[in-house]
C-alpha cells in the first residue's frame, strides 16, 4: 500500500513554476519526442469522449479541457486533484465554465457528485505509486458516481515492453527516482486486464510508450 509521502511525492513537483512550463514541456516536447506520442493523439480521447457532466482527475494545467470542442455550451464540469496549484491553474484556465474543484487524493474512497456522463484521467496513472493493479482502484473508486454508459478514459505512460529511447528511459529513471512517477512495473497487458475486469467495453491503443484507454459504464 502507499505510504502518504509516496503519494505526496507523485504530485508535489507540480508548483506554480513547473506548471508554467508544463504545456511547452510535456506536452508539446516530450509527448513528441520522447513518449512517442504527439498531444493531439490525447486530444482526440477528449473529443471522441467528453460528456456534459465531466470530472477530470489529474488536472494538470487544464490544457485539454480548455481546448475540447464540448458537446453542449455550458458543460457541468468538476476538477479534482490532490495538488492545489494544479486545481488553481485548470480552474484559472477554463474559469468560463466555472468549474467545481474538490480536493482530493484519489487513490481513496470519493465523496463526488455525480452522475458523470465522462471522466478523464489524463496521465494521472503513471504518478500514482504502487502496483498498477493497486492504482486502478481509482476506477472502483468513480464506479458509483458514472451515469449509465459514462465513458472513463485518459491515458498513461508505461514501461514494460513499450517502445523507447535512451533519452526517454533516463528521463523515466529520473523521475521514478524523484517519486514524480511510478511505472516502473507498468505494462500493457496489466492495464488492460484491470480495465476488462471493471467495464464491458474496453478500447486500449498505444502510441509510443503511452497507452491511451477507452472503457464504457454498463
Amino acid at each position: 500500500m502507499a505510504t502518504p509521502d509516496q503519494v505526496r511525492a507523485g504530485q508535489a513537483a507540480y508548483t506554480p513554476w513547473t506548471l508554467r512550463a508544463y504545456d511547452v514541456f510535456v506536452l508539446g516536447f516530450s509527448n513528441r519526442f520522447l513518449w512517442r506520442c504527439p498531444t493531439s493523439s490525447l486530444m482526440d480521447l477528449y473529443a471522441r469522449n467528453v460528456g456534459k457532466r465531466h470530472l477530470d482527475i489529474g488536472v494538470g494545467t487544464g490544457y485539454f479541457l480548455d481546448k475540447t470542442a464540448w458537446p453542449v455550451a455550458r458543460p457541468e464540469i468538476t476538477l479534482l486533484d490532490l495538488n492545489p496549484h494544479s486545481l488553481e491553474a485548470a480552474a484559472r484556465r477554463i474559469a468560463r465554465y466555472q468549474p467545481r474543484t474538490v480536493t482530493a487524493d484519489a487513490l481513496q474512497p470519493l465523496t463526488v457528485s455525480g452522475p458523470f456522463d465522462s471522466v478523464g484521467m489524463s496521465y494521472l496513472l503513471h504518478c500514482m505509486p504502487g502496483r498498477l493493479a493497486d492504482k486502478c482502484v481509482v476506477f472502483d473508486h468513480i464506479r458509483p458516481a458514472l451515469a449509465p454508459g459514462a465513458a472513463v478514459f485518459g491515458a498513461t505512460i508505461l514501461q514494460g515492453d513499450a517502445p523507447r529511447s535512451l533519452a526517454a528511459q533516463k528521463l523515466l529513471d529520473f523521475y521514478n527516482r524523484k517519486g514524480i512517477m511510478a511505472n516502473a512495473q507498468d505494462n500493457f497487458a496489466d492495464l488492460e486486464r484491470e480495465l476488462r475486469a471493471r467495464f464491458p467495453d474496453v478500447r486500449l491503443t498505444r502510441r509510443g510508450a503511452v497507452a491511451l484507454f477507452e472503457a464504457k459504464a454498463a
